[in-house]
């Protein structure tokens, strides 16, 4: 009688280390499918960036081109280098954001990863997006005026620079609009919207993808 018991506890926790040993396994794999769709969702980010990075590259050699062909004329340096410079910062920022991404260690903890994407997050929204919206309002104006002065030879800020001035305000009143819309989205408590469009929508994916994980290994 008694040997049978040892047998019956015996088969007990047999089975019970084969049950622990199946939970494990399917927590692990759904882990690896999760973080697999997470790997994939930011795939679209480093593709754009790269890409960010090839048109930095373009517009820091294009800026280059124009100011060092025309050294004589200080407005026209101006507009080359303001050229090299936004290109300086696209390739800056792209592989900003790069390092933040290949910096992502998918075998850490969930809490290690949802730091990573945290930082991310803060700098495309905290950084990324002030300056670019910023630069983005007036960076058009010194292309405009280079691919004037190239294709057809007219120097419109030598000629005319009260028409610069007024791109310069068109510039200004893209900026105010932008700032407007995040105004109204903060006193109408949607800014959520902003920082997740700013945050763009591979980092929104990777998110939700890792409180799928979260959520799954509490409940287990």
């Amino acid at each position: 009688m008694n040997m049978e018991l040892d047998e019956m506890k015996l088969a007990w926790q047999q089975l019970n280390r084969r049950m622990d040993q199946q939970q494990a396994l399917n927590v692990q794999l759904y882990r690896e499918g999760r973080l697999d769709k997470l790997r994939h969702g930011l795939r679209p980010l480093v593709w754009g960036q790269s890409i960010q990075l090839v048109f930095g590259v373009f517009f820091m050699l294009l800026g280059t081109a124009y100011w060092t062909s025309h050294l004589d004329v200080l407005h026209q340096i101006a507009l080359g280098v303001m050229v090299q410079v936004f290109g300086i910062a696209m390739v800056a920022f792209a592989a900003r954001i790069l390092h933040l991404v290949l910096e992502i260690d998918y075998t850490a903890p969930v809490l290690d990863i949802q730091r990573r994407l945290v930082q991310l997050r803060a700098w495309r929204v905290r950084v990324e997006a002030p300056v670019f919206a910023v630069v983005g309002s007036f960076v058009w104006i010194p292309l405009f005026l280079m691919e004037i002065h190239w294709e057809i030879g007219v120097d419109v800020w030598g000629r005319w620079p009260g028409f610069v001035g007024w791109l310069v305000i068109c510039g200004g009143v893209s900026l105010a609009l932008v700032l407007l819309v995040v105004l109204l989205a903060h006193g109408t408590g949607r800014m959520h919207w902003i920082t997740d469009n700013a945050a763009g929508k591979a980092v929104r994916r990777a998110e939700a993808a890792l409180e799928e994980i979260a959520r799954f290994e509490q409940a287990t």
